[in-house]
Formats: C-alpha cells, structure tokens, sequence
C-alpha cells in the first residue's frame, strides 16, 4: 500500500512539473516576441551591451590589459556571433521547455522531440514574420534556421543530461540495494 502512495504522489507531482513547463514555454513565448518588438536599435543596444560585458569580464579574468578602444573593437566583432548564440540559446530553451509539458501524453520520446523542434520551428517562423513589421528589422529564413537548429541542438543535449541522469540514479539505487 505504501509503495503504491509513493507512486502516486510521485505521478502527481510529475504531473504537476509538466503543466508548470507548459505555463513556462507560454512565458518564454512571449519574452521571445518582446525582444523581437525591440527596434534594430534598441535590439543592437541589448547585444553590444552584452559582448562588452563578456569581453571586459573575460579580460578581467584572464588578466588582460585592454584599454577602452581594444575592448569596444572586440565587442563589435563579436556582437553577431553572440545575438546568434543568444537566438539559439532562446528556442533551446522553448524547445526544452514544450518537450517537457508534451510529457503529459503518453508518446515515444522521439515522437515528443519531434514536436517539440516543430512547434519551436514554427514559432520561429512566426517571429521573423512578426519582424517585419518591426522598424529596422526583417524577417530571415536564416534567422528561422539557426532557430530551428538551437532547439534541436539544446533538447539533444537536454535528453544526453537525463539520460546520464538517470543511468547514475540507477547505479546508486542498485548500489543501495547491495549494501548490507
């Protein structure tokens, strides 16, 4: 009777983490959308601010010595390759966050990834049509594709993790059962 409980608060609870994951990817929706509102100007503001900061913090870190022009010169080269990384890193998170609220219907995981990439592809779709009426952006299929490719890469790496995860979790349960 008590194993049975423990299964049940435990579906319960799983239960539970998947509809939090569906509210979430929702969330991310509309933080995604937000920063496709921005004007090219204030989007190209968020990103030099940022590959600024990576540069000065790495520079501190490795005890650089840039000066205020090296600094900025190294920001601007780098400025595209970040906004790319940070659009990759935006749809792995969509993309993570659907295949974990799919969870809730009984389908394979590969039929769950699969709809998770296309619904993330989809709404990447979307986006870059949203852009175009954005003053100083443009929608890019190329956008769509380094979209599509960041989620398919990060929910890759999300289900590496839980399944190492779960191998370990397994190793140390049997473990506990061989102990004395």
């Amino acid at each position: 009777m008590k194993i049975y409980m423990n299964r049940r608060i435990e579906k319960e609870s799983i239960r539970r983490w998947r509809n939090l994951a569906g509210i979430l990817a929702l969330v991310w929706m509309c933080v995604i959308f937000a920063f496709s509102a921005q004007t090219n100007e204030e989007s190209s503001v968020v990103s030099e601010g940022l590959s600024y900061r990576m540069v000065h913090s790495t520079g501190f870190l490795f005890h650089l010595h840039l000066d205020e022009e090296q600094l900025r010169k190294i920001a601007v080269s780098i400025e595209s390759f970040v906004r790319k990384g940070a659009h990759m890193t935006e749809y792995a998170i969509l993309a993570i966050l659907l295949f974990i609220w799919i969870g809730r219907w009984e389908i394979s995981v590969l039929r769950r990834s699969s709809i998770a990439v296309v619904v993330t592809a989809l709404y990447a779709c979307s986006d870059e049509f949203h852009q175009l009426f954005v003053v100083g952006r443009a929608g890019c299929i190329r956008d769509v594709m380094i979209d599509s490719v960041g989620a398919l890469l990060g929910l890759a790496l999300f289900l590496i993790l839980d399944r190492v995860i779960g191998n370990a979790r397994t190793r140390r349960q049997l473990r506990r059962k061989e102990a004395p």
